[in-house]
Order: structure tokens, then sequence, then C-alpha cells
């Protein structure tokens, strides 16, 4: 895996403000951020997309985005939040390390989203869901 700015976080060659940290999670402010208290979750196990990081990192990154969801909500007062990761250059991802935002909404500030929605096709619905089903 490429070296990232994570990397170097997790070996402490880059400072950070951390607000959680275990044996397989650090969670720690964005220094760009949308809105105060935007925090970044992230796996300890160098991973490019969620796809290839293990289930148990996987597993311990779950238990820890909802402690870290309320803790960001009580800190800030926002009104609500919310949580993107992203996965490969053509989904925006810019640091090639399995991260979660968790961006506080308050007002006008926090991330601003289009979400151009289709229509899911009755035709093909029942195919891709098999073909889904069979790749798990």
């Amino acid at each position: 895996m490429p070296e990232t700015i994570f990397s170097k976080i997790l070996r402490g060659e880059v400072p950070c403000h951390t607000v959680f940290e275990d044996d397989r999670v650090l969670a720690f402010l964005d220094i760009f951020p949308l809105a105060p208290g935007h925090t970044l979750v992230i796996p300890k196990e160098p991973a490019a997309t969620l796809d290839a990081l293990s289930d148990e990192s996987a597993a311990a990154v779950g238990r820890v985005l909802p402690r870290v969801c309320r803790a960001v909500m009580k800190a800030t007062g926002a009104s609500a939040y919310n949580v993107l990761q992203n996965n490969g250059p053509d989904a925006h991802q810019a640091v090639f390390h399995v991260h979660f935002h968790v961006i506080p909404k308050s007002g006008a500030g926090g991330l601003g989203i289009v979400w151009n929605a289709g229509r899911l096709d009755p035709a093909g619905a029942s195919s891709m869901a098999r073909a889904i089903a069979s790749a798990l």
C-alpha cells in the first residue's frame, strides 16, 4: 500500500488531535474541516478501500464509529451529522487509507450533497440482486 498522511500519523511522525484510540482504530480531528468537530475515524490496518479491509478491522471501526458520532454531536451541539466514506479516485477518495468522516451539520455548515437519484429498473433488479448475493 502506498505511503499516506495517515500512515505518518499512525507512526507518530505527524501530529494529530486525537479524540479516540485503541489497538485497531484511531479517531482525530480533520485538519481541513467542513464544520467544527469534523472527525476522521481510521483503522490502524493499512487498506486503501473498505473492501480491502479485514473483517476484524471493519468490526472494530463499526464498534467505534457510533461512539464517535455521539461524542461529536454532544461536543458540537449539532442538530445532525453525515458519515462519509469514499472508495477509489472515481468516488472522490483523496487519501488512500480507509477513513470515515463524521461531519456535524448545523445550519448551512457541514457537508452539502447533490443526490441525482435514478429509478431502480424492475427488469434488471432481480438479476443484479442475485449477482451481488452470489458474490457474497
